[in-house]
Parts: structure tokens; sequence; C-alpha cells
């Protein structure tokens, strides 16, 4: 997948406390999802397709990655 995510809106989560471990999230033009390290926003960005990103959120939902 080729994406240019310049200029892209990025944002953290209303859940993130603030500290400075954050990752940023945008929602790019044709679907993709991108997802970069706050810290380093010049830095490179995960990009994922819209079904990948849905079920990875899911995951998180549901509490398929709690550590036990």
């Amino acid at each position: 997948m080729n994406v240019d995510p310049s200029g892209a809106r990025w944002f953290k989560s209303s859940h993130s406390g603030g500290s400075q471990e954050c990752v940023e999230v945008t929602f790019l033009d044709a679907g993709p999802v991108g997802v970069r390290d706050s810290k380093n926003p010049t830095g490179p960005a995960l990009i994922f397709a819209p079904s990948d990103w849905d079920a990875f959120t899911s995951g998180i939902a549901t509490g398929n990655f709690d550590l036990h």
C-alpha cells in the first residue's frame, strides 16, 4: 500500500492521560488508517488497511490483548 500521510490530521485518543508515551492516529482519504509515535511526528508511520484496523480495535475492545 503506497499512501502519503503528509497533510493528514493526526489526533491522540481522548483516553490518553497526557503522558509522553502516546500514539497518534489519522484516517486517510480512501480508507487507510495511519499510526505514529507522538514523540516523533516526522518519523515513520504505520499504515493499515481499514479491515485490519477494525480487527485490531475490536480485539482491544474485547480484551484479546490483555495481559493475564
